[in-house]
């Protein structure tokens, strides 16, 4: 039986040569994505800003309803010798992970193009498979597919998301990082309708990892709940893993939830595995050793060889 840890725990990913948050405070953060830095709202940062001030190349300016809107406004202050003045390509610019390339973009969604708190999640499943080629793992909610061609070093990846756009954008990913040759199933799909047709597969997996959003539509109008949905999801999820599977990586963002809440369901639904089951929070620490910004909670079930 998977045991559970009680004691929360804190993933913080660090910034590399790519992707760094510069600083954070006043419910907004500053980041630089390459040669470009952006500011972006972000509620949890609660306290005072380190430096006095920001210059970027573009900030997303929230809109005044709940329902995540707002606009991108580009050109920020120029009086540090230009040093902001630089154009930001629309259509996106090139960055890098280890050996996994990708495009960054300025999203309307205030994303751009991937998440970098979920560094240290690619570096801990890739250190689960650690040794082995042949693993068959799955990545739901798959969006640019960074995640997917960090596992697909280890064997064949099966990357789903009801996007078209987003799937499109992981191949082209895929092959900026000269990887379109490794195996890598790209289905754009349902997530929680291509699990359980993965269920009466009789399919198995080595490794999971799932990033469902609060609220979703699938491909033909599929509604997805987090609340309501992710209970069966998770099921369909624990039937595709056996003993010999080594994880399952679940994140949750932007909920009233608490990562216990989501280690609790999954030590019901584990509870003939073994390995254990942890939960905690994903932050993202300051260049410099600075504070630790958390931007999501998680759950996940290990099983090391």
């Amino acid at each position: 039986m998977a045991d559970l840890a009680t004691q929360p725990l804190i993933l913080a990913g660090e910034g590399w040569a790519d992707y760094g948050l510069v600083d954070s405070g006043h419910g907004r953060k500053l980041e630089r994505y390459g040669a470009f830095r952006f500011i972006r709202p972000e509620p949890q940062a609660m306290w005072t800003p380190r430096l006095s001030e920001w210059g970027a190349h573009g900030e997303f300016v929230p809109g005044s309803d709940e329902d995540g809107g707002g606009r991108w406004v580009f050109g920020g202050p120029v009086d540090r010798g230009g040093a902001f003045d630089k154009a930001v390509p629309r259509e996106g610019w090139p960055l890098a992970w280890n050996e996994v390339a990708f495009t960054a973009q300025c999203t309307p969604f205030r994303h751009l193009g991937f998440f970098p708190d979920m560094a240290p999640v690619w570096e801990w499943m890739r250190a689960m498979l650690a040794g082995r080629d042949d693993a068959t793992t799955m990545n739901l909610f798959g969006y640019t597919g960074v995640g997917t061609l960090a596992l697909s070093a280890h064997g064949p990846v099966t990357h789903v998301d009801a996007s078209k756009k987003s799937v499109a954008q992981a191949r082209e990913n895929a092959a900026l990082a000269g990887l379109e040759s490794r195996p890598v199933r790209w289905m754009i799909d349902d997530a929680a309708k291509f699990a359980a047709r993965e269920v009466r597969r009789g399919k198995r997996y080595d490794g999971i990892i799932l990033d469902p959003p609060k609220f979703g539509r699938g491909p033909t109008g599929e509604t997805w709940r987090l609340e309501e949905n992710l209970p069966g999801l998770l099921a369909d999820c624990r039937r595709l893993l056996d003993a010999d599977s080594r994880f399952l990586f679940l994140t949750v963002y932007a909920v009233r939830m608490s990562s216990l809440a989501l280690a609790g369901l999954m030590q019901e639904l584990f509870a003939g595995l073994p390995g254990t089951i942890e939960h905690g929070d994903l932050a993202v620490r300051e260049d410099g050793e600075g504070r630790l910004l958390p931007t999501a909670i998680f759950a996940r079930w290990s099983n090391p060889a």
